[in-house]
């Protein structure tokens, strides 16, 4: 890790704060309060989550535990919403309005228990949302907030999934977190790769391994072939790309030619096109191997998820006020070099994922940043960033003219996005002939 990152027990003093006005500060005030009032249950709550790890689609005491705190703050609460563990608290003020969307996420990952920080996450999402529910009161502003409890976010893709099942219509945007490594007390603005998950099943032949090998056709060579025709296409990859996989089988035993071979891979890059071109080059990796070995391959395709595309006018209203009241944000850390299912979102409605640095000796998906994400310095670093959160959702409800500008800006992105997938067509095809 960069030696400019926040370490745990590190003496960071308090963050420098860029000078200026701020936007409405009796907003930023009513949220403070409200997320002040509700501090040592949001830390019970996370506490909660990390203590009890479940990994994607079994997130049955994460949605349990968020929905009974979410009905208790007066929110009208469904539960086994659209899938199983996935869950939505409304709240609505007034007729009419608009509908501001955030997300909760809540699975652990296999072994390594909350390495993403998702506790994090899901007291960030309820943070936001309660906070806005008590402005939109205070204020009288007419308006509505919808927190989304998202399961199977590693590897499952479950917002993709809640995506196409109809859980982000209405919403006018969504906001959402997510904390990584960075500087003390920052946020970061990046985007991330997109990703595409392949599942490959190589079939063979079995055969007595030292008796009669030549009658067999060897799954597991078409599978090591794979990965070694992957290792050497790297090189020809852009640096920016990532192709990276496991084996998985069954009933293998040395003295058999193993007839079954599986691997799960994932290709990510910048860009969704740039994904299905990296794509492409892969599977002819699998299907050289299984004709190399005699074997048969069975390619599919798994889920896929695109790469952030970060709402203009919104990140440009929540670099503002965490800025000046939270800390440094940049465009470079948090998250650029991973993947979230919180990508298909963005391309679908205005919304905007920052990241929050917290104190850790080691990265996402590492053991050191599961201890991290139980930590009272993460805890409070998650709610300086729902507070900045909060105050830019409530923008939305409450400004007409900022509403007309995150719409603006999302149709230019979804312009700018259809000439840019052109254009890499086009400068792929020059390149190929």
């Amino acid at each position: 890790m960069s030696s400019g990152f926040w370490q745990p027990e590190e003496n960071v003093g308090s963050a420098e704060l860029q000078s200026g006005a701020v936007y409405r500060p009796e907003f930023i005030d009513a949220v403070k309060f409200a997320i002040a009032a509700l501090d040592d249950d949001l830390y019970h709550l996370s506490r909660d989550i990390h203590e009890h790890p479940e990994t994607r689609f079994e997130e049955y005491h994460a949605h349990d535990a968020l929905t009974a705190f979410m009905e208790k703050q007066g929110f009208e609460v469904t539960k086994n919403y659209l899938l199983e563990t996935a869950w939505v608290a409304k709240y609505s003020r007034g007729s009419g309005g608009r509908v501001l969307g955030v997300n909760s996420e809540m699975d652990a990952l296999p072994g390594i228990g909350h390495a993403c920080g998702h506790n994090l996450i899901a007291i960030s999402g309820v943070a936001v949302a309660c906070a806005v529910k008590a402005a939109l009161d205070k204020f009288d502003i007419n308006g509505s907030v919808v927190l989304l409890g998202t399961p199977g976010e590693e590897g499952g893709a479950g917002k993709a999934i809640l995506l196409e099942r109809g859980a982000y219509e209405g919403l006018d945007a969504c906001l959402m977190c997510h904390p990584a490594p960075g500087p003390p007390f920052s946020a970061s603005l990046s985007s991330c790769l997109a990703r595409q998950r392949i599942d490959v099943e190589f079939h063979g032949h079995t055969a007595h391994a030292a008796l009669s090998p030549w009658e067999g056709q060897n799954a597991l060579d078409a599978a090591v072939l794979a990965y070694n025709s992957i290792s050497a296409l790297r090189q020809q990859l852009k640096p920016t790309h990532r192709v990276h996989g496991i084996f998985e089988g069954k009933d293998w035993t040395p003295n058999i030619i193993p007839d079954y071979a599986k691997m799960i891979w994932y290709v990510r890059a910048p860009t969704r096109p740039e994904v299905e071109v990296a794509v492409k080059r892969v599977k002819a990796c699998f299907e050289g191997a299984a004709l190399a070995t005699g074997c048969r391959a069975e390619i599919e395709m798994g889920n896929g998820t695109f790469e952030l595309r970060q709402n203009k006018a919104l990140s440009g209203a929540f670099a503002d006020v965490f800025a000046k009241t939270v800390g440094p944000v940049d465009l470079v850390y948090g998250i650029s070099n991973a993947s979230t299912d919180f990508g298909n979102v963005t391309y679908a409605l205005p919304a905007i994922h920052p990241s929050f640095a917290i104190p850790t000796r080691g990265g996402n998906h590492t053991t050191a940043f599961t201890d991290a994400a139980a930590t009272k310095d993460a805890h409070n670093a998650c709610l300086g960033i729902s507070k900045a959160l909060a105050v830019t959702g409530l923008r939305l409800l409450a400004e007409d003219e900022f509403f007309n500008q995150v719409r603006e800006t999302f149709a230019e992105d979804v312009r700018a996005r259809e000439k840019e997938s052109e254009m890499f067509k086009v400068r792929h095809l020059n390149t190929r002939e």
